[in-house]
């Protein structure tokens, strides 16, 4: 039988890094980046986990006690993660994300997505585009996330819903109500740089791989 998954402790700063994973689904598609089939492991959700504990736990240290610390995983390690770990504790709404990492910022990141949810989030008005919209459809973005001194920003290029083109306006709809905590209660804004989560300095990207400098 599949082993359970591993049980993480989750400090105030995790649920974070898995907005971070949100956002860089949803947002973050470049061209020439394409998906590869893998074959996806509990060992690699594990990897992942264990990677991403290491994070969390040096992030509620006070500056004085932290050492600087580099951690590189795999897109084969985030996609397992994703499959077997982060489901229960992702947005209501987004499903199955996958991601894909390329060269200098370029990740390509797809999910099915419950219209409906995000609709019913708020009241519309006739002109409101986001009022016609329903059912569970795969949504995927294109743009490039750079990151620097503790801050993301997304330059969006174009998004499809359902393989329909759509504007910007209904990607920061999205966006904004898969990354909205207590604290930013409008969640991120495309044309502003975030806050990275867990005290993160910079993430960085080569083919397959993703470094995150903490």
């Amino acid at each position: 039988p599949a082993r359970p998954p591993p049980a993480l402790v989750q400090p105030r700063d995790y649920h974070g890094m898995h907005r971070l994973s949100v956002v860089v689904t949803l947002v973050v598609l470049a061209g020439g980046v394409g998906f590869a089939v893998q074959a996806l492991t509990e060992r690699d959700a594990e990897v992942m986990g264990e990677k991403l504990q290491a994070i969390v736990d040096r992030s509620v240290l006070e500056p004085g006690d932290r050492t600087p610390l580099v951690t590189s995983f795999t897109e084969r390690q985030v996609n397992a993660y994703l499959r077997f770990v982060a489901g229960p504790t992702l947005p209501v709404g987004l499903l199955d994300p996958t991601i894909a990492i390329g060269d200098n910022g370029k990740v390509s990141g797809r999910a099915r997505v419950d219209l409906d949810a995000i609709r019913k989030s708020k009241p519309r008005s006739a002109l409101d585009p986001m009022a016609y919209l329903s059912g569970t459809v795969e949504v995927a973005v294109a743009g490039v996330l750079e990151s620097s001194r503790g801050q993301g920003k997304v330059t969006l290029g174009s998004a499809t819903v359902g393989g329909v083109s759509v504007p910007k306006s209904l990607v920061q709809e999205m966006v904004s109500y898969f990354t909205r905590t207590p604290e930013n209660p409008q969640g991120v804004d495309l044309d502003r740089p975030f806050d990275l989560p867990a005290r993160i300095q910079q993430v960085r990207t080569r083919a397959g791989h993703a470094t995150i400098v903490q």
